[in-house]
């Protein structure tokens, strides 16, 4: 036999998967080929459950909690990670969005690593793309914004602090997290100069059928969204105007199916 030799490269043991912000049809070919290979999947509440019938062989373990609610802790999460695939198990730790925004990867990445454990990333789109998308709405434009920051509403500390008088400045942001601190975030950047008038969008449950769009400004901003009874994950797209055509359309005809939804 002639021709280089190949290097066979070890199966990771576990794979960080992304699951998008909640329409199956948005998963990547990889993570659905993960989910369909999975023997227990490990995933967030926010996970869809159109998303989680794509492994219906795995044994499916819900690891998050609700806001303010009991649930597992990271260190929980870890351990269990770590001991599935120390039986051998494939192990598919399956994050809503992307698992490199806002998702803790680092501290399961060190964990796995600490414990000699193999992982490999699978990326998703993350919910600010997702809502964008579904408002029509560029993230970045030429003449308006050459850079869009992403920031949490919240930390382990409680309202997150940023730099206020820059964002105020250069409106321009996807914040996660963000329903409860809106007037929080509201106050903090008004009082450093931020224009009242500025473009808001808000978008619940972004890509899922139950989506909301709130077109608003910084001034209105958390008296409409206190207005709208948010309930589902939200990002608020900060100096981003939805198109009208965004605003007249449903967001996602009520009877579609996940592959009728594709052609959409």
């Amino acid at each position: 036999m002639t021709g280089k030799a190949q290097t066979i490269l070890p199966q990771p043991q576990v794979l960080l998967v992304g699951a998008g912000p909640g329409d199956p049809d948005l998963l990547t070919l990889r993570a659905a080929r993960a989910l369909g290979a999975a023997d227990i999947v490990l995933h967030d509440r926010l996970v869809s459950a159109e998303i989680l019938a794509l492994a219906p062989q795995a044994e499916l373990l819900e690891t998050g909690k609700a806001p303010g609610g009991k649930g597992w802790t990271q260190d929980d999460i870890n351990a269990e990670i770590i001991a599935q695939a120390r039986k051998g198990r494939r192990v598919v730790r399956l994050k809503s969005g992307d698992p490199l925004i806002f998702g803790r990867a680092d501290e399961e990445m060190d964990a796995l690593e600490a414990a000699g454990i193999t992982y490999a990333i699978i990326p998703g789109i993350t919910a600010a793309v997702a809502a964008a998308a579904s408002a029509k709405a560029s993230l970045t434009r030429r003449g308006r914004n050459a850079a869009l920051r992403f920031l949490t509403g919240q930390d382990i500390k409680g309202f997150a602090e940023q730099d206020w008088r820059s964002l105020a400045r250069d409106p321009a942001a996807a914040i996660y997290m963000g329903v409860a601190a809106a007037r929080f975030v509201q106050g903090r950047l008004m009082v450093h100069g931020a224009d009242p008038a500025t473009p808001v969008t808000v978008v619940e449950n972004a890509s899922r059928p139950i989506e909301r769009r709130i077109a608003t400004t910084l001034g209105r901003l958390a008296d409409d969204m206190t207005a709208a009874h948010l309930t589902g994950p939200t990002v608020i797209l900060l100096g981003i105007s939805p198109r009208a055509e965004a605003l007249r359309m449903p967001a996602r005809p009520a009877d579609a199916t996940p592959l009728a939804r594709a052609a959409i």
